[in-house]
């Protein structure tokens, strides 16, 4: 039931098995990163979307599918975030904004110390507007992250998933839309990036996030 505590007896039915080798089991020497991360997202999509086949109408929607990692820095600095998304639509209510869900162990960065702390600026962080998915239940909405760099030069490295494709949807509602990286150069220039890439920053150069949405749950006309 929806008021039962999380205990060990929740999980007793439930066997784990992951082979040798696998992509859930990966063994040397084969090159791993972000299993905490990413991997672990996907594989909570794929469990959901298996139970949903089986319990029709019951389970929510997918989130946004990643933790959006960004690392930051230069020659004497460095700086580690991951960002919020939307979570899916479920059966009694829309999806969460702006926040992490199936895994996470981080805390969110207040902009006032992030500023006053490294040469950063905080240019945006809201909430991306019209980023969930569609349906009875809407997905919750990504975020919208812009940060200035403020010293000479550095790098920046990201690690983050559903660039392509958004949060699908169950029952009927809408994907939620895809993420994005890019980097708006001093002069103006607009540089997209990959999910999984490093770039060089100098002064004045600014790195626009736009998290991911949560899929909607259940079709629209019968809200």
């Amino acid at each position: 039931a929806g008021d039962t505590p999380t205990n060990a007896g929740c999980f007793a039915p439930m066997t784990v098995i992951a082979p040798a080798a696998s992509l859930v089991n990966a063994a040397f020497p084969a090159p791993v990163v972000g299993g905490n991360t990413e991997t672990s997202q996907r594989v909570v999509d794929v469990i959901l979307q298996a139970l949903a086949a089986m319990l029709p109408g019951r389970i929510p929607a997918c989130s946004q599918g990643t933790m959006n990692n960004v690392a930051l820095g230069a020659r004497d600095w460095a700086y580690y975030e991951t960002l919020g998304g939307g979570c899916g639509g479920g059966l009694e209510r829309a999806g969460a904004s702006g926040w992490h869900s199936h895994m996470t162990n981080t805390a969110n960065t207040p902009s006032e110390t992030l500023e006053v702390e490294l040469p950063l600026r905080v240019v945006r962080y809201e909430l991306r507007e019209g980023s969930g998915g569609e349906g009875r239940h809407r997905g919750g909405e990504g975020v919208v992250r812009v940060l200035e760099f403020l010293d000479e030069e550095g790098e920046v490295s990201i690690l983050s998933d559903r660039r392509l494709g958004g949060a699908p949807g169950a029952f009927g509602g809408l994907h939620g839309a895809p993420g994005s990286n890019r980097i708006m150069r001093s002069g103006g220039q607009v540089e997209p990036l990959g999910s999984k890439t490093s770039a060089r920053l100098r002064r004045g150069d600014r790195l626009i996030i736009e998290t991911p949405g949560g899929g909607g749950w259940g079709v629209q006309s019968d809200a």
